[in-house]
């Protein structure tokens, strides 16, 4: 039977505006690490085997062209300030460009995401109901997915709690860097210790 295959959907702040607690660095240096965040997600999505195609949600026309400069197609986001407005938003076009692809949420700040860590949840994903992937804290949430009749994510604080909630079933397993976002410096030095993307790489070496 051939795998499910899926569309990664990426909401990307504008970076000037993004990691606001990442307290600590210089603004210009906040905004290249969170720009370099979103970077090193995106082409982890990119090399996965079961994702098709990624779809950024983004205000930043400028940063849109890096991303597309990766091969990741871009749209506004015609609902700033309501992720889960956003996401389904996203999941909508998804459905009209790639028809017969799943949709999957992807948090933008996961600079050590590997693919073979993406493409073990989506394996791992529970057959039409959504699933999700808890963040390293075991709160929040870095993945969900779920069919276009069924998509509803719940990302926002106390994501994992929500999700279950909803009847969305929980993915297991180690998964370390899909679960591994960055919120704070602590964070960052744990997806260091993990092996980050180039972009961040570089970003940490300014």
């Amino acid at each position: 039977m051939t795998p499910q295959q899926y569309a990664a959907l990426v909401p990307v702040k504008p970076p000037a505006h993004g990691k606001s607690r990442l307290v600590g660095p210089s603004d210009d240096r906040r905004r290249d690490l969170a720009a370099a965040f979103a970077l090193d997600t995106v082409a982890a999505c990119l090399t996965a085997d079961h994702v098709v195609a990624v779809l950024a949600i983004t205000d930043d026309a400028t940063f849109a062209r890096r991303l597309a400069d990766l091969g990741c197609a871009s749209i506004p986001d015609a609902v700033t300030g309501d992720l889960n407005a956003t996401l389904r938003q996203a999941a909508a076009e998804a459905l009209r460009r790639w028809p017969d692809l799943v949709p999957v949420a992807v948090c933008a700040d996961l600079p050590a995401l590997r693919a073979r860590d993406l493409d073990t949840a989506l394996d791992r994903t529970a057959a039409e109901v959504p699933s999700f992937v808890a963040d390293a804290a075991g709160v929040g949430t870095t993945l969900y997915t779920a069919p276009h009749p069924l998509f509803d994510p719940r990302f926002g604080p106390g994501s994992r709690l929500a999700h279950l909630d909803a009847g969305a079933e929980e993915i297991s397993g180690a998964l370390p860097s899909l679960r591994r976002d960055v919120d704070d410096l602590t964070d960052l030095q744990e997806a260091l210790a993990l092996g980050v993307g180039p972009h961040t790489t570089a970003a940490e070496m300014q």
